[in-house]
């Protein structure tokens, strides 16, 4: 992956913090830059790739986006978190999730297909 095309996200935030491995995926990161370009702010990548030995991976049933690539959270609250998910909408992510409760407060953001077992589009809480 050629991450100059990405000139508002590093390899760094991106690394599992379990294995050290990135594997994300180019069309994930291409939505994910046009997003940001968009946003028009920072964005802070709480979780990019997950391996899937990785503690919150290895307690699912079947790993979840994180482990292929397609899904990273972003530490944002308020207003900015409102205004994030309706681009998020805008620029095709499928699954939002939001955290706005706690000290840990984030939107989950992913591009899975729509499946029989994972509908999608899909917006729920943590």
């Amino acid at each position: 992956m050629n991450w100059s095309n990405y000139p508002n996200f590093s390899v760094g935030e991106f690394r599992c913090k379990h294995t050290g491995q990135m594997r994300m995926d180019a069309d994930f990161m291409d939505r994910l830059q046009a997003l940001r370009t968009d946003y028009g702010k920072g964005m802070v990548i709480s979780s990019g790739y997950r391996d899937k030995t990785h503690p919150i991976e290895a307690r699912k049933s079947e790993p979840g986006a994180h482990s292929t690539g397609h899904a990273c959270d972003v530490t944002v609250r308020g207003g900015d978190a409102l205004k994030l998910i309706g681009l998020a909408l805008k620029h095709g992510f499928t699954g939002v999730g939001v955290k706005q409760s706690g000290d840990s407060r984030f939107i989950h953001l992913d591009d899975l297909q729509n499946k029989p077992n994972r509908p999608r589009p899909w917006v729920w809480s943590y």
